[in-house]
This record gives structure tokens, sequence and C-alpha cells, in this order.
């Protein structure tokens, strides 16, 4: 059976593309897709992905919202620290026995998890 290989792309709407863009450039070190051909799209470091439908009742990231997007990290508290010196609000840190969360949301108010794996 052929399989998806990875994630291709996130795809979702928003209210300023080019502001929100500009958000997770600066702020997550993700940019935007490029406007030709030869310059590289973001390139993701190689490790586990998690896809997991939830039960539409679900709360575990705002009844409003439809979708979270988690974000693989190296330090979570390096991450952190970079986030709120930026003025970003973020939550506390879990531990699970798969690794370290912490939550924020963008500034359209989407939901982010950032996911330090256990090594």
């Amino acid at each position: 059976m052929e399989k998806a290989l990875g994630i291709g792309g996130v795809f979702f709407r928003s209210q300023d593309p080019e502001t929100l863009g500009r958000w997770y450039r600066e702020h997550l070190g993700i940019d935007r897709v490029p406007g030709d051909y030869e310059t590289p799209p973001w390139r993701q470091d190689s490790g586990e992905t998690v896809f997991a439908p939830f039960p539409e009742d679900s709360d575990y990231f705002g009844k409003e919202k439809q979708w979270m997007i988690n974000f693989r990290v190296r330090d979570l508290d390096a991450m952190r620290a970079q986030l709120i010196a930026a003025g970003v609000e973020v939550s506390g840190t879990e531990d699970y026995p798969n690794g370290r969360f912490a939550r924020l949301q963008d500034p359209e108010g989407n939901p982010i998890e950032l996911w330090e794996p256990k090594s």
C-alpha cells in the first residue's frame, strides 16, 4: 500500500496573510511559501508527526477552533523565553511521557502547541 510520507503543507484562512506570515517567520522561524520556484520553502527537521482527529465536542484546543498546529522544538524553555521576550503570551510547560508541551496563540487566535519530544 502506498502511504503519505509527511506533511506537505499547512493551509488555512487568515484575515491578514502577510502580517500573519511575518509573525510566524519572526517568532517561530517558519518561512512563507516562496514567490518563485528557485527559492526553497521552509524545511522541517525529520521526526515524529502526530495525525489525530479529535471528537467534535473536544475543548483540547478551544471550542471555537477547528484545528491546532503542533510544532516540534529542540529546547522548549529557550523557545518559551524567546517568545515571552517578544511579548507573546505562552502557557507554562506540561510534562507527559512523550515530552514537554506549552501553548500559545498566533495574532488571529489560532491555537499553537509547542512540543519538545522526549529523547
